[in-house]
């Protein structure tokens, strides 16, 4: 298997845009609008771009189109994808919303049926069910996010979490004032456990007095549960706490609004995942959003679409993403200066190999 890692690129041509998010077959509430990303489709006002004759879709994993995390991000990257090639939704691009893992399958089929090009699942719990499709349909070209299909009609789209979450670790002990915090995965296994060791060594990195209560929600999906898990950490006296689990992490932030609104004197805070969530922590008083790590999950959905426009369809391969890269980084949010620019010097450690952060292998355990 081939392995392959792309050149930096610039932060601006990750900034995604977005307008309405639609299933193949069903409408689903607009998850992000231009007004809101501060982008555009990239076309000046009265332009027209002539369509392209390609098309991709994607197939989400449980969380849903609209989790204001992983999938949306993925779905922001393939809007944009399909605005700058003069593409329309529905035709050009879609997304079929997975409600759980007995839709994978029907979803690659029915984007299969209409046509598209390259059909992406997004997230590694649709390995097996790419695979399975791909097998039983060798011409038609697929891609999975974070995991590696050794089939040669998949191209593998891969991240280094661990880097991304260290950063937030480091972000995380240099903001705490009580000196503990928290991480909610969502199911185990090996992509969130990247999170979780990175996380934890970030933290070790900055403070290692500092204590880390980790938990996991065992869904994706379940705002509920990440509510009920994140009460009991702050009650446990953690601060800060950091989510990778999707629209889990939509519970996290309704925690910490209810009680910074009720009681504002006890500054908490939430690390947000994939995407910049500042907005997810607005409340009465202020914004609890301390950053987010990044996860560029469009534009690698991006690049790998037009390299098959281009150049052919990197079949086989896998594609991974770092901080060099560019893939994976942190954002400024409301981090203190002094905590942003220990996350900067860890971030530059990390590049020129300063500093190895581990990468925990869940199949190893």
């Amino acid at each position: 298997m081939k392995l392959r890692s792309l050149l930096a690129i610039g932060s601006s041509a990750f900034l995604l845009a977005a307008c309405q998010g639609e299933d193949a077959s069903d409408p689903a509430e607009d998850p992000a609008t231009e007004e809101e990303t501060g982008t555009d489709s990239g076309e000046e006002a009265g332009e027209e771009t002539e369509a392209v004759d390609f098309s991709i879709a994607m197939v989400t994993d449980e969380g849903g189109v609209d989790d204001r995390s992983f999938n949306q991000s993925a779905w922001e990257g393939m809007q944009e994808w399909g605005q700058n090639n003069g593409l329309e939704e529905g035709d050009g691009y879609a997304y079929y919303q997975s409600d759980d893992s007995a839709d994978f399958v029907p979803n690659l089929n029915q984007a299969l049926t209409d046509g598209y090009d390259i059909i992406y699942g997004i997230g590694y719990l649709l390995l097996d069910s790419v695979n399975q499709v791909a097998d039983q349909n060798p011409d038609q070209h697929f891609g999975i996010v974070d995991d590696i299909s050794d089939r040669d009609n998949v191209v593998s789209l891969t991240f280094a979490d661990h880097q991304a979450a260290f950063l937030a670790g480091v972000a995380a002990a240099e903001t705490t004032e009580t000196g503990k915090v928290g991480f909610i995965g969502g199911i185990a296994g090996p992509v969130i456990d990247r999170f979780e060791t990175g996380f934890t060594a970030g933290v070790a990195h900055a403070d290692d007095s500092v204590e880390v209560d980790v938990q996991y929600a065992e869904s994706f999906g379940d705002a509920g549960i990440g509510q009920q898990i994140a009460a009991g950490m702050f009650s446990n006296g953690a601060d800060v706490i950091y989510h990778a689990a999707g629209a889990v992490g939509n519970g996290v932030f309704t925690e910490a609004r209810n009680r910074m609104e009720s009681d504002p004197d006890n500054q908490l805070w939430v690390i947000g995942v994939d995407r910049d969530q500042e907005e997810e922590g607005e409340y009465d008083g202020g914004n609890l959003t301390l950053t987010s790590t990044l996860k560029r999950v469009g534009t690698a959905i991006q690049e790998s679409a037009n390299q098959a426009m281009e150049e052919g369809f990197p079949g086989g391969e896998t594609i991974a993403y770092g901080l060099e890269e560019g893939g994976v980084d942190l954002v400024e949010g409301n981090l203190s200066e002094e905590a942003w620019t220990a996350v900067q010097e860890a971030r530059q450690a990390v590049i020129d190999g300063e500093v190895e952060v581990p990468e925990f292998s869940y199949s190893q355990e």
